[in-house]
């Protein structure tokens, strides 16, 4: 092969861009890939018992030589969820700001991988040698603490990943985006920008997460009882502001659900959070305290139906209940799907007689979004002033919004590429155009496994689900193939034995007398024997219930 075809720049997503969640991206120059975050996304309602959902890397494991490591620009769910397993198949170093790496810790240490992941701790000032590539980062605002941009030097020229951000001025914990860096970036000359388009159909700025903290502490001046405040458990700027409001109103703290304990446990430790000596109380002490002397800090801001706020909606929670007077804020805004579980919960808290301060931020003031609207994706394009432009994170009509505004701040049209997962934009001295496809797609974890629950599962899982399962068992005698016993019938999910009987006596006459006939035509084949039951039964209980139930007819012989 000559020089001249190998050595070119090539960006693809794995992950991220038509979907919100499982943020995967990669550029790779000639034998050098660098991966820029891993993340995991929660289930579609017709993934039946799907646990999560993270990228497609067989593409990375093929090439695994050539993986320098894995860049992590923030530790939200949807950028490091997929660590634990990518990492099981891809034993490369992970690159991460103090707190990142801190919250990877814990889940690699879930998944006994913490041993043998070598962890490298950068800030806004390092620079990478990856390769060919050389990578240094800025500072940006999220909703998460130690949030960083990618800039990626490759022999082709800049490759920007905004990462997740926001432009906030006035930063709950006084880190200020560095748009002087974003401006020196810009200036030095960029090839291509990756930016965040999570709002890129919202117009205007997305308002500062302080202006949430005045709001929290005036509600929970008026609230006469207890305030639970459900939030992301990741958001850890909100978490702060729940904490000194809680100070301001002489009220103590207590926090519950598994996540929101973790995060809180160590943002504590590595400095990120602060909390006064005295102020976090046990929940098994909350009952102790004065109604109005309490605030319970809570996960469940989606509905989920496990999470705490959820378990006490339904005051099934160990520790805690809800009680008439006490005032619930969901500082969150539900995740596209989810407005459905986030309705009932408000439904069942409303029952038991609590306030609840819901809806979306804008109405309430109690949630402000961790992503720029499009003012702000507006100025980092004209910081960044990049060649080609990629919107990425975000679903389909995200992109082309954000597209479209690249055009308005004068990005030429076809230096826009807007891409699916697998889909590569290819740059050779300094010009791009769409490349070869590379395998992406959606690989499940379903328990412990991964990736063993594929579209014909699902597909058995839904047939189940919809018209259930009949078994028949049938004994056949070795010597001459007559019927030894059965056929047996068994149903779930399908009819009510008690109350179907004659369907099934009927169903039983038809497979025997299949059975019978085929043994008469010689056919003693087990898969045709199985096939011809199949059939026979289908058509049957069709005509007789309009229902296809999943039937598997298990013969053996003695």
């Amino acid at each position: 092969m000559s020089k001249k075809n190998t050595d070119k720049l090539t960006i693809f997503a794995l992950g991220g861009v038509g979907e919100i969640g499982k943020n995967m991206y990669v550029v790779q120059y000639a034998n050098d890939i660098v991966v820029i975050d891993s993340g995991l996304k929660f289930p579609e309602e017709d993934m039946l018992g799907i646990d999560i959902v993270i990228p497609d890397i067989s593409y990375l494991t093929e090439n695994r030589d050539k993986v320098r490591g894995i860049l992590i620009t923030h530790g939200h769910e949807d950028h490091i969820g997929g660590l634990p397993y990518v990492l099981k198949q891809l034993n490369v170093p992970v690159y991460g700001t103090k707190l990142t790496l801190g919250l990877i810790e814990t889940k690699l240490k879930e998944a006994g991988l913490l041993g043998e992941t070598k962890r490298i701790l950068i800030n806004a000032d390092s620079e990478l040698k990856l390769g060919t590539m050389t990578a240094t980062f800025f500072k940006t605002n999220h909703s998460i603490p130690d949030s960083v941009g990618v800039c990626l030097a490759t022999p082709e020229g800049n490759v920007v990943h905004t990462g997740d951000f926001k432009f906030d001025h006035t930063p709950v914990n006084g880190q200020y985006a560095d748009l002087q860096r974003m401006a020196e970036i810009g200036a030095s000359g960029v090839l291509a920008l990756l930016s965040d388009s999570t709002n890129a159909e919202r117009p205007g700025f997305t308002p500062s997460e302080k202006s949430v903290g005045s709001e929290l502490e005036e509600i929970f001046r008026k609230a006469r009882q207890r305030v639970v405040v459900a939030t992301f458990a990741s958001n850890i700027h909100r978490i702060q502001q729940v904490i000194d409001a809680a100070v301001a109103t002489r009220r103590k703290l207590t926090v519950i659900g598994r996540s929101m304990v973790n995060v809180v446990t160590i943002a504590s430790e590595l400095g990120y959070l602060h909390i006064p000596d005295g102020m976090l109380i046990e929940p098994e002490e909350i009952n102790k305290l004065a109604a109005d002397r309490v605030v319970i800090l809570s996960t469940g801001s989606q509905g989920e139906p496990m999470s705490a706020l959820t378990r006490m909606a339904r005051s099934s929670h160990r520790k805690v209940d809800i009680l008439p007077g006490d005032t619930v804020i969901i500082a969150a805004t539900p995740i596209p799907g989810n407005e459905r579980y986030v309705g009932r919960t408000v439904d069942e808290l409303m029952r038991i007689g609590a306030h609840v301060i819901y809806g979306p931020g804008s109405v309430t003031g109690v949630h402000v979004s961790g992503h720029g609207s499009q003012e702000e994706l507006k100025l980092m394009l004209n910081l960044m002033r990049p060649k080609y432009f990629i919107p990425i994170h975000g679903e389909y009509r995200m992109l082309r919004q954000h597209g479209q505004l690249a055009e308005s701040v004068g990005i030429e049209k076809e230096n826009i590429f807007i891409l699916d997962n697998g889909d590569t934009v290819e740059i050779q001295d300094g010009a791009a155009r769409k490349g070869h496809k590379v395998p992406a797609g959606n690989t499940l974890i379903d328990g412990l496994g991964v990736g063993d629950v594929g579209n014909i599962v699902l597909r058995d899982r839904k047939l189940l689900s919809q018209d259930g399962i009949l078994v028949v068992v049938v004994t056949l005698s070795k010597q001459d193939g007559s019927i030894m016993s059965g056929p047996d019938i068994i149903s779930r999910g399908f009819v009510y034995v008690r109350e179907s009987e004659g369907l099934l006596d009927e169903a039983n006459r038809i497979v025997t007398s299949t059975l019978n006939r085929l043994m008469g035509e010689n056919v003693n084949e087990w898969a045709s024997l199985k096939t011809n039951v199949k059939d026979a039964l289908g058509r049957f209980l069709y005509e007789q219930t309009r229902r296809r139930p999943m039937i598997l007819p298990i013969i053996m012989e003695v």
